[in-house]
C-alpha cells in the first residue's frame, strides 16, 4: 500500500492550515480544559525554514487515556501541531511493539491513521524506528524466538522482511527514517545484545543489514542512527561510544546519512553562575564536529526539558528551562549540517516525561513548547528567537 496526497485531502490541509499573521484561538472541546489557547504567528516552522529546516513534533493515534490526548483525535493538541509544524513522526505507532505483533503479522491501523491524518493536513513524515535495537524495546515473542537450524539466515529474513514491508507501505510519503535507534549499551559502552544480534553473531552484523536493507529499498532516502547523547558532562562517554559506533559504520561502508541528535536535555545539576543546567560545551562542539567530520548530517529528533534540578515555581522554572533551551539551540543552529529539528511533544501533559522522567515533587515537568492548558510558554518563544537569529 503505497500512500498518495489526494486533491480532497490538500484543499482539507490548505483549510486547516493557520494565517502567518495575527494568532489562531483555540477553544477546548470534547472534554479538554474551556480556557482559550493561542497559536502565536509566524509559527515555528515558518522560522526555522528561514535558515532552510523544518519543524516538526512527535503525535500519537491511541485514543483514551491522559498521555493519549496529546494525539491526532484531541482537536486543541492536533490545532497547535497544524498550526506550528510541517513535519511528523509516530511516537509509538511504528515500532515493532506496535506494528509486528507476530513473526508474521503486521499490523499497521494505528500508523496509518496517523499517516492519513498528516497528508489531509498537508504534513509531511518521518519514520521511527525501523530497529529499535535494545530487548527491553523488542515485542516480547522476538525476544524468546526461536531462529531454528540456521538462526543467521531467519534472523537476516526477519530483519529484512520488517524494512522491506514498513517502507514499501509508505513508499512515496516517508523519506527519512530512523533506521536504527539507541543501539549502544549504556553501561557496558559496547553495542547491546540482542535474539537477533546472537542469532546473527554479533550487534553490528544486525545494524549494517538494517541499514543496507533501509538503502535498497530507499536509494535516494535519508537514513538515520538515532541515539540519546546530549551536551551534559554525564553524557560525555555516552557520546564517545556513540562516535566508536559511527567510525565503525564509516570504515565498513555503512550507508548512514545522517546522526539524530534526540536532544531530550536535562539539568542534572544546577550551574551556581547561570541558574540552569551545567553543560560541557567546549565538549560537545568537539562531538559535533567529529561526526560532521565524518561526513554526517545532524538532526534534532526528539527535543525537550527534563526540569528535575529546578525549583517548583513556575514563572521561575519555566524562565530558566527557555534559557537552557535557547543556549543549547543556539549552539546547535551554528551547524549547517543540522537539518529537522522536531520536538517530542508540544504540550506538558501528554509529554513522555511526566511517565518515564517524573520530578521528585510530584509537579507536572514543563518541558514542552507548550502548557497543559495549550498556552504557549516562554520556551516557544525561546525556540522562536533562535530560529531567528540563525538567518
Amino acid at each position: 500500500m503505497t500512500w498518495r496526497l489526494t486533491r480532497r485531502q490538500a484543499l482539507a490541509g490548505l483549510a486547516a492550515a493557520v494565517p502567518l499573521a495575527g494568532c489562531t484561538t483555540l477553544a477546548g472541546r470534547g472534554g479538554e480544559p474551556a480556557s482559550m489557547a493561542r497559536v502565536p504567528s509566524p509559527s515555528l516552522d515558518t522560522l526555522s525554514r528561514r535558515s532552510g529546516r523544518r519543524f516538526g513534533s512527535s503525535i500519537g493515534a491511541n485514543p483514551g487515556g491522559r498521555r493519549q490526548g496529546g494525539t491526532i483525535g484531541n482537536p486543541a493538541y492536533a490545532a497547535i501541531v497544524k498550526g506550528e509544524c510541517s513535519l511528523v513522526v509516530p511516537e509509538n505507532e511504528l515500532k515493532w511493539q506496535a506494528t509486528r505483533p507476530g513473526p508474521e503479522a503486521f499490523d499497521f491501523a494505528r500508523m496509518d491513521a496517523i499517516v492519513a491524518w498528516a497528508q489531509a493536513n498537508s504534513l509531511a513524515v518521518r519514520g521511527h524506528t525501523l530497529l529499535w535495537h535494545r530487548p527491553k524495546w523488542f515485542p516480547q515473542w522476538l525476544n524468546d524466538y526461536d531462529f531454528g537450524a540456521n538462526p543467521v539466515r531467519e534472523a537476516e529474513r526477519l530483519v529484512v522482511e520488517h524494512i522491506r514491508t514498513v517502507t514499501d507501505r509508505y513508499r512515496g510519503t516517508i523519506h527519512s527514517y530512523d533506521v536504527v535507534n539507541e543501539a549502544i549499551d549504556h553501561d557496558s559502552h559496547g553495542t547491546l545484545a540482542t535474539s537477533l544480534s546472537r542469532a546473527m553473531g554479533s550487534p553490528e552484523a544486525v545494524l549494517d543489514l538494517a541499514f543496507h536493507s533501509a538503502r535498497e529499498q530507499l536509494p535516494d532516502g535519508q537514513l538515520v542512527y538515532n541515539d540519546y547523547m546530549s551536551w551534559e558532562p554525564q553524557h560525555r562517554h555516552h557520546c564517545n561510544d556513540v562516535l566508536r559506533l559511527l567510525e565503525g559504520f564509516r570504515k565498513r561502508g555503512v550507508p548512514v546519512d545522517a546522526l539524530g541528535v534526540q536532544s531530550h536535555i536535562e539539568m542534572f545539576s544546577l550551574d551556581p553562575a547561570t541558574g540552569v543546567g551545567s553543560y560541557d560545551e567546549a565538549g560537545w562542539r568537539r562531538f559535533l564536529d567529529e561526526v560532521v567530520g565524518m561526513g554526517y548530517k545532524l538532526l534534532i529528533t526528539e527535543f525537550d526539558v527534563k526540569d528535575k534540578a529546578l525549583p517548583g515555581e513556575i514563572a521561575l522554572r519555566d524562565e530558566r528551562v527557555a534559557d537552557y533551551a535557547r543556549r543549547y539551540f543556539d549552539l546547535m543552529l551554528e551547524y549547517d549540517e543540522l537539518g529537522d529539528i522536531l520536538v517530542w511533544g508540544m504540550v506538558d501533559g501528554f509529554n513522555w516525561l511526566q511517565g518515564f522522567a517524573p520530578r521528585d515533587d510530584g509537579l507536572e515537568v514543563r518541558g514542552s513548547p507548550y502548557a497543559s492548558d495549550y498556552r504557549p510558554k516562554p520556551l516557544r518563544t525561546a525556540l522562536a528567537r533562535s530560529f531567528m537569529a540563525a538567518t
